[in-house]
C-alpha cells in the first residue's frame, strides 16, 4: 500500500496548500510534469515508444479536461528512436532540473528499470503519481507494479492509477482527487489485517510448530543478481530473513557459467532424460 503523501524527514511538508502558496512564485499554476522510465534495452524501448506516444496523448487529453497542461520532463532522443529515461545517470540528470515542488506523474507503458527514476523520486517533494496503461500487449503496468513496490520500501510517499483508454469514472475521478488532494484514495475495504483475522487454533498450531522447527533448522536460500533491473524492492533485508530461519548464498552468474562449461554433454544429456516427463 502506497505511503499517505506527507511530510518526510529532512523534505519540507507537501499538501495542495503548500502548491497553491508556491504557485505564484515557483510552481507553474496547473501543469503537471511527466516523465517515463524505460527498459534498459535499446530494442525493448524502441518496440514500446509508440504505445507510449498513444499513452502519453491520452493522458494528456485527460488532464485538459481537468483544466491542467503537461510537460514532459525529458525530449525524445532521435538516435536512441524513444523517449525513455534508459539509465540511472540519465534519471539522475533529468530530475536536477525539475522544480522539487512540481506534481510529477510518472506514465508507463514499458517494463521499466525502477533505479533509473528512484533516486529522484526520492528527493521529489511534490505529489508523485505513477500511472499505467491497462494493457495485455505492452508491460506498463507490471513496470508501474515494480516502480510502486520499490517506492513503498524506500518510504517514498504516491498515489497510483491505471486505465486502457483514460477516460473511465474510476480513473477521472482519481485523477482529479490527485489533482486537487495531492493524492489518491483507494477502496481498501476488500483488505484485511492479518492481525484481526481469524485462525483456526488447530491450523494456527501447525503452522507454529512448522515455523519453530523451520527456524531451528535453518535453510539456504540461493540468490543470483540480486536486485536485477533495477528491483530495490525485491532485495529483501537480511536480517528480516535471518529471523525466519532463512540464509542469503549470494550466487555469482559469472561463476555458474563457468561451472556450467564444465558439464559434458553426456551428462547434460543425461539429466534431461531424467527430467523429461516420458523419463
Amino acid at each position: 500500500m502506497p505511503p499517505a503523501n506527507g511530510p518526510r524527514p529532512g523534505l519540507l511538508p507537501v499538501s495542495v496548500h503548500t502548491f497553491q502558496q508556491h504557485a505564484v512564485v515557483s510552481v507553474p499554476s496547473k501543469e503537471v510534469l511527466l516523465l517515463a522510465s524505460g527498459d534498459l534495452r535499446l530494442a525493448a524501448n524502441q518496440n514500446c515508444w509508440a504505445a507510449q506516444q498513444a499513452m502519453e496523448k491520452c493522458l494528456g487529453e485527460a488532464l485538459a479536461r481537468q483544466g491542467w497542461s503537461v510537460k514532459r520532463a525529458h525530449a525524445y532522443d532521435p538516435d536512441k528512436q524513444h523517449g525513455f529515461i534508459d539509465s540511472q545517470r540519465m534519471g539522475m540528470d533529468v530530475f536536477r532540473s525539475l522544480n522539487p515542488l512540481q506534481p510529477l506523474i510518472v506514465a508507463e507503458s514499458v517494463w521499466q528499470y525502477s533505479h533509473h527514476v528512484l533516486s529522484g523520486l526520492t528527493t521529489h517533494q511534490g505529489p508523485i503519481l505513477t500511472v499505467a496503461n491497462w494493457s495485455g500487449t505492452w508491460p506498463g503496468l507490471v513496470g508501474l507494479l515494480n516502480l510502486n513496490g520499490c517506492l513503498t520500501k524506500a518510504g517514498v510517499p504516491y498515489s497510483t492509477l491505471w486505465s486502457e483508454d483514460f477516460t473511465d469514472d474510476f480513473f477521472e475521478t482519481g485523477l482529479k482527487q490527485w489533482l486537487t488532494q495531492g493524492r489518491v484514495v483507494q477502496d481498501l475495504r476488500h483488505v484485511t489485517s492479518f492481525a484481526q483475522a481469524a485462525v483456526p487454533a488447530a491450523e494456527e498450531q501447525t503452522g507454529r510448530a512448522f515455523a519453530q522447527r523451520f527456524r531451528q533448522h535453518k535453510a539456504i536460500m540461493g540468490v543470483f543478481d540480486e536486485g536485477c533491473m533495477g528491483m530495490y524492492n525485491a532485495i529483501v533485508p537480511d536480517e528480516l530473513l535471518h529471523a525466519t530461519g532463512v540464509f542469503k548464498e549470494r550466487l555469482s552468474q559469472a561463476t555458474l557459467y563457468a561451472a556450467m562449461r564444465e558439464v559434458t554433454a553426456a551428462d547434460a544429456r543425461g539429466c534431461w532424460i531424467g527430467c523429461s516427463p516420458k523419463a
